[in-house]
């Protein structure tokens, strides 16, 4: 049956890159009952498919997190088609850049709107219906190294991310008595179709930074999708025991200390 067998899980972003890689492997590891969700509905109808095909019900809902209404929809439409929620994986992200010389209202509202507002207004809906249902679920937030402080041109992402570890923090400990579980990742530097579409785009149109980002980097490549995902799956089961309120950096960088020369030198 696996380690999510008979639970149902709502995974945002889950028609390409991450969140996808961790609708798969929750689907992998057992799970029944999915809602794929993400703007791209081609996608996201061929990913519920392809689940679908591997034993796992699966729904698609288009969604543009940057409506509240949309967000609402979706814990309505999973608490429609399966009656529960056992697990909640904020996986969508919006990475566009933006300084502090040139960010404008739109683009600070837009971000704040995806990164924050949505996961807050998910993790409330998933915690009523759990509630409801007296389930002890789990909740998992993706966010990012760059929450520690990141380069200029990710000022307001960044932010939006730091405020994401904070934001899990308190809910966590809102929701203890109710034994549900909610954690946060911080990830780094990830090969994902997203990164390569800003890299492509916003920075200088590059088509060859994947192989000079992974030659820059201590273990010769960036993170990839499937193991982020393996490391999501164990903080969304069981496995993760009383693990509650913790934020988790996932990177090749130690965060606080100054990086390493290559080779490292004697001095």
């Amino acid at each position: 049956m696996g380690r999510f067998g008979g639970k149902v899980a709502l995974v945002t972003g889950s028609t390409q890159g991450l969140g996808e890689a961790i609708a798969v492997r929750l689907v992998d590891d057992g799970l029944s009952g999915l809602v794929v969700t993400g703007r791209n509905e081609e996608r996201g109808a061929a990913v519920a498919a392809r689940l679908n095909d591997a034993g796992c019900r699966t729904v698609f809902a288009a969604a543009d997190l940057a409506d509240p209404g949309a967000v609402g929809n979706l814990i309505d439409m999973t608490d429609r088609e399966f009656g529960r929620i056992d697990v909640l994986v904020n996986a969508a992200g919006d990475t566009q850049r933006g300084t502090v010389d040139d960010t404008t209202v739109d683009l600070f509202d837009h971000l704040t709107a995806v990164n924050l507002r949505a996961p807050f207004l998910l993790m409330q809906g998933a915690i009523r219906l759990m509630r409801r249902e007296g389930i002890e679920g789990s909740i998992v937030n993706i966010a990012s190294v760059a929450a520690h402080g990141g380069p200029p041109y990710l000022t307001v992402y960044a932010t939006t991310k730091g405020a994401l570890v904070t934001l899990t923090k308190n809910v966590a400990n809102s929701v203890l008595w109710d034994r549900i579980r909610v954690n946060v990742m911080n990830i780094g530097w990830t090969d994902t179709p997203g990164e390569h579409a800003v890299r492509t785009g916003f920075h200088a149109g590059d088509e060859g930074w994947l192989e000079k980002a992974e030659a820059s980097q201590p273990f010769g490549r960036l993170l990839k999708t499937s193991e982020v995902a393996r490391a999501v799956a164990f903080l969304a089961s069981d496995e993760s025991g009383m693990m509650t309120g913790a934020a988790v950096d996932f990177n090749q960088i130690v965060v606080g200390c100054i990086a390493v020369q290559h080779p490292p030198s004697d001095d």
